[in-house]
């Protein structure tokens, strides 16, 4: 049984622990080793922003991911940002999308969402394509990580699309 659920004070040293990971950090932005001090400031500011959804996906009771909603542009239109933990069995990325995806056009109401992954981030991008994303765009040379410049591949997800593939 998997689940989302609203991420809490409690697990800010868990998620911390999954984005430090060297597999998750490498595919971020920001690749620093995030302090726990400069995890608990982004949570204080996030956790109480209206616009922002903080979610842990649980599977069998268990964390297993996280995924992070953000409504900037528009009220219906919303980023979205996931990662899980590096022990997760196969397959636990696809039911934490799919959960979150209903979360967003289900419980959200949203008519979009949208996604990126630096150009090298192969999975990612096969990714948002089994999910049922279309990449909207590419922004060439777009990141640059302190050594190279990355492209950033656009991806967006729009309800009806969502409810269409999900009733086949």
């Amino acid at each position: 049984m998997s689940k989302l659920r609203p991420m809490s004070e409690s697990d800010l040293e868990l998620v911390l622990q999954w984005r430090n990971h060297p597999e998750v950090r490498r595919y971020m932005y920001t690749t620093h080793e995030i302090r726990l001090e400069e995890h608990r400031k982004w949570f204080s500011g996030a956790s109480v922003n209206p616009e922002i959804d903080l979610l842990i996906f649980e599977r069998e009771e268990k964390p297993q991911g996280f995924v992070n909603l953000t409504r900037t542009r528009c009220n219906l239109v919303a980023d979205w940002g996931f990662y899980l933990a590096p022990d997760a069995k196969k397959g636990t990325g696809r039911e934490l999308g799919i959960s979150a995806l209903n979360f967003a056009f289900e419980q959200l109401g949203l008519h979009k969402v949208c996604g990126q992954a630096l150009g090298f981030n192969e999975r990612s991008i096969a990714f948002h394509q089994r999910l049922g994303f279309l990449q909207e765009g590419c922004f060439r040379d777009q990141h640059y990580d302190g050594e190279r410049f990355h492209d950033v591949v656009c991806f967006g997800l729009l309800k009806s699309e969502w409810q269409a593939q999900s009733k086949d």
